[in-house]
């Protein structure tokens, strides 16, 4: 599991990913995680310790899965064979992924002032209610469930009616088209 926020779930989810000595980012390792057919594929950079004939990473950089890559950091040797990364320092991947997010989140569209500042005293309304009445708070989190399904629906047609295209919304919040294309279909969908 790589590192993920709240806002971009997993269309900007972000690893530790290997480099190779020529600057190449290796094949992804595939693993059998209980027989059959499904498995899984990494390119994390703990894969890569030249064992079981996979290559040995000589870097690590940070890889986000809209195919951002960070800077690579060299290995130089800590690598130890018997215990790989238990005492490498992989923080300036974390921090070149933050960054790289926090470029995105520069780039969607801005919410509007007041709406940003409503959010913000709904949310500590609701955290304080959630611990001094939770039924209420329960009943308050079902209310806005429909208030959003309703506004993300009459959104959705809105965007659909103005012909935008699902590049142009995916930039918009930071996605890909095809994520952009699901969020609206969701919406479309009746709740």
């Amino acid at each position: 599991m790589g590192w993920r926020t709240e806002e971009f779930g997993d269309a900007h989810e972000g690893i530790v990913g290997a480099v190779l000595a020529d600057g190449a980012e290796p094949a992804p390792v595939s693993f059998d995680i209980g027989g059959g057919t499904a498995g899984r594929e990494t390119r994390e950079l703990w894969a890569y310790d030249g064992r079981l004939g996979r290559p040995r990473a000589a870097a690590f950089r940070a890889a986000c899965a809209c195919g951002w890559r960070g800077v690579s950091h060299p290995l130089d040797g800590r690598w130890i064979a018997d215990d790989p990364l238990d005492d490498l320092d992989t923080s300036p991947a974390f921090d070149d992924w933050r960054a790289h997010v926090r470029a995105v989140e520069r780039q969607t569209v801005p919410l509007p002032e007041e709406v940003t500042d409503l959010l913000g005293r709904l949310d500590e309304r609701l955290t304080v209610l959630a611990d001094q009445a939770p039924v209420a708070a329960l009943k308050s989190v079902a209310a806005l469930e429909r208030l959003a399904r309703r506004i993300g629906q009459e959104a959705a047609y809105a965007a659909r009616a103005d012909e935008l295209a699902p590049e142009t919304i995916g930039r918009a919040l930071g996605i890909n088209a095809a994520d952009a294309e699901a969020r609206l279909s969701r919406y479309l969908l009746p709740g």
